[in-house]
């Protein structure tokens, strides 16, 4: 086996890089899925496109995701996850860097006990958010 490097051409297919893209996004905190209307959703179901996520292969590799995220999770370090995990798996993957990187959060979705409360319940003698303003109390 020759240690010296041998010059050539590796061609990386889109379905590769969106698999890599996958898996990196869909393994960070707080992503709970891609988001797609129902026309994404049958489209993915026919195997002829990949709901939530659009990559560009050019010289630089520019990719769109559209998420949903867990219901009480930080979206901003949500984003900063999935933008890491996505740059680390490129590069260790394929030696490239993403030029651009675009995330929009089209939603969020609540886990098994339902959604957000409507009415947070005020115990007996308990200081609720009047009290706390009425004390001239800075909260933040």
């Amino acid at each position: 086996m020759s240690i010296h490097p041998t010059t050539g051409r590796t061609l990386v297919t889109r379905r590769a890089v969106l698999d890599i893209v996958r898996t990196a996004t869909l393994g960070s905190y707080g992503v709970t899925g891609f988001a797609a209307g129902p026309v994404d959703r049958l489209l993915a179901w026919l195997g002829l496109r990949h709901p939530g996520i659009a990559v560009r292969l050019a010289d630089q590799l520019d990719i769109d995701l559209d998420l949903t995220v867990a219901y009480g999770v930080p979206v901003a370090e949500v984003a900063r996850q999935v933008d890491s995990a996505i740059r680390y798996a490129l590069r260790q993957a394929l030696d490239r860097d993403v030029r651009r990187l675009t995330i929009h959060i089209d939603g969020l979705r609540f886990g098994p006990g339902g959604g957000p409360p409507t009415v947070l319940p005020i115990s007996s003698g308990a200081a609720g958010p009047r009290d706390l303003a009425d004390s001239g109390t800075d909260v933040a």
